[in-house]
């Protein structure tokens, strides 16, 4: 597996406060990555790292197998659209395609004019007069236009309505589907349902760590529901790692990591939906569950 981004034990603190810590993970090549928390978990601040805007307190964090944004060349292979989709209030749709065009080598003028058209959006109208959507697709725009082999995407579509929303994951699915060589995307947010329709990577974040890492298919493939009698967790099989555990007078329910599903009589065991098992890890002890794959 090629790894597009790689950390190792990074952290990252502000003064007494921790955004991240001890996170360990690979971005695989080619693939759509979700990257889910809750607000504070530390999604922001991991993207930051990976595109250079911040740097470490401690541990490392590779782009490309290099520190991020080592030169020039490297910045120009990552494309970055921020929370608030920032663009210049002043500059018309117009101003920015050309200002892209400036300070980006590798620049499609082609993609961007069509993405402009076929979003209807005015070459004349000035940002600061765009609707919150519009704003997000020329942010989205000026990324991929830059023909970026990475894609970072910090929660872009969280004060979108549902229809903007959509044709926003709709034009990222399609970059992603036009790419020459697949691009890799990491998408964060909050969001599980927008994550399901176009993310075959999962990363959940709580409590500034990594909590889960992998494959979609193979998290949803290895994680369960169990129901049985009131037992305590040490009770279960070896081989079942606990990631939330809720206990009645007379019943205990358990969502648990293994390899397939154990047929006992004494319980019922089944699979978990993408964001049942989300919010299994949020609300699970927030050291580290899962081992990141490596």
């Amino acid at each position: 597996m090629t790894a597009i981004v790689e950390t190792r034990a990074l952290t990252k603190r502000y003064g007494r406060r921790t955004a991240l810590a001890d996170c360990t993970l690979t971005v695989p090549a080619g693939r759509v990555v979700g990257l889910v928390g809750p607000n504070g978990a530390g999604k922001s601040t991991l993207l930051q790292l990976a595109c250079g805007l911040l740097t470490p307190t401690s541990g490392t964090v590779e782009v490309f197998g290099r520190p991020p944004a080592a030169d020039g060349a490297q910045l120009g292979r990552v494309g970055f659209v921020a929370q608030d989709t920032p663009t210049y209030a002043a500059l018309t749709v117009a101003d920015h395609l050309r200002l892209g065009a400036k300070l980006n080598p590798r620049w499609d003028a082609a993609l961007a004019e069509r993405r402009v058209r076929q979003l209807g959006l005015d070459p004349t109208q000035r940002s600061g007069r765009l609707s919150g959507g519009q704003r997000a697709q020329l942010a989205l725009t000026l990324a991929v236009a830059k023909r970026p082999e990475l894609l970072l995407l910090d929660e872009p579509v969280a004060a979108l309505d549902p229809l903007a929303r959509r044709a926003f994951l709709q034009s990222l699915m399609e970059f992603v589907a036009e790419s020459e060589s697949q691009a890799t995307v990491v998408l964060s947010s909050h969001l599980v349902s927008d994550l399901e329709r176009v993310c075959d990577h999962l990363i959940v974040l709580a409590g500034s760590r990594v909590q889960a890492d992998g494959e979609i298919d193979d998290l949803l493939a290895t994680h369960f529901r169990l129901t049985t009698a009131r037992r305590d967790t040490d009770t279960l099989p070896a081989g079942m790692r606990v990631v939330n555990a809720e206990h009645t007078e007379r019943q205990s329910t358990f969502v648990v990591r293994a390899e397939r599903a154990v047929d006992d009589p004494s319980w019922v065991m089944e699979p978990l939906g993408l964001e049942d098992l989300v919010l299994a890890h949020l609300t699970a002890d927030p050291r580290p569950v899962l081992e990141p794959q490596r």
